[in-house]
């Protein structure tokens, strides 16, 4: 009778555990999104990017961060990156542009993009990669930490590996707004607040520190703005001429307060479509 007992109460717990994770089929595609509940790569098989030459006026990141990224996918030492500054600008663009730069050469590089949110599973994550033949470029966008944040902690993981160490295939790029990844009035208030200030600063501004690559993004001029969008519109044939172009696009920063990378986009998505000319 105890023998049955036991034996319903073991099948009645296999029931309730979680199915085992299957181990991710990496051959799917070339970038994937990670994500938990339950913990699963999923495989982007057409990533959104535009293409690394119409990144305008942002030469000098886009010429670091590549070379960055060529080193590692070649299988040579390459730092960690923090692209940081101004909104729309062109970070994540430039970070997923880079990468399908990579890839057109012929060189084996994944992408894998994971949110803030998840950064608790990192080490779950990097259990993964790590015994992948693969290299991998740990993509996580718009990271930033408020005051009573504590997933910072975990992404000490990704950058420092803790006692294993970062794994040798995986490199993390990050875009912030911000250059210390915390605003800059969490930093005083530690500093005018701290038992410790300088300790109490010290371990959360440090985090940046971490990055080997600090790129800084800063807003565009006007002569970019408009050079941004002929390139778009070279790109995808569609014709304009330049007074137009010029009195078209200036009246729409107008509108916005802003001009950046991302407003010159959103003012060619309307064009485009007022000419008839498909994005694809």
């Amino acid at each position: 009778m105890a023998h049955k007992t036991m034996k319903r109460i073991a099948e009645a717990l296999e029931r309730m555990a979680p199915a085992p994770q299957k181990t991710p089929d990496l051959e799917a595609a070339d970038a994937f999104v990670w994500h938990t509940g339950p913990d699963r790569l999923e495989p982007v098989h057409k990533v959104s990017r535009v293409d690394v030459d119409l990144l305008v006026g942002i030469d000098r990141s886009r010429d670091t961060l590549l070379k960055n990224t060529l080193q590692f996918a070649n299988g040579m030492p390459a730092n960690n990156a923090l692209l940081w500054g101004a909104r729309g600008m062109g970070k994540s663009s430039l970070v997923k542009a880079v990468h399908g730069a990579i890839c057109a050469q012929g060189l084996p590089l994944k992408i894998v993009e994971m949110q803030r949110e998840d950064l608790p599973s990192v080490a779950r994550l990097l259990g993964h990669l790590r015994s992948s033949k693969h290299r991998f470029l740990l993509f996580c966008d718009d990271l930033s930490f408020s005051h009573d944040d504590q997933h910072y902690k975990s992404l000490k993981a990704v950058l420092d590996g803790g006692i294993e160490g970062r794994p040798e295939n995986v490199l993390f790029y990050a875009t912030s707004n911000r250059r210390h990844l915390m605003p800059r009035d969490m930093i005083e208030n530690e500093r005018s607040s701290g038992i410790n200030p300088s300790e109490a600063v010290e371990e959360k501004v440090s985090l940046s520190d971490r990055f080997g690559l600090w790129l800084g993004f800063h807003p565009c001029s006007q002569d970019d703005y408009l050079a941004m969008i002929r390139g778009y519109c070279d790109a995808h044939k569609v014709v304009i001429d330049d007074e137009t172009l010029r009195a078209e696009a200036i009246e729409w920063q107008a509108t916005r307060g802003s001009r950046s990378g991302r407003v010159a986009w959103q003012y060619f998505v309307d064009l485009a479509g007022r000419e008839g000319v498909t994005l694809s």
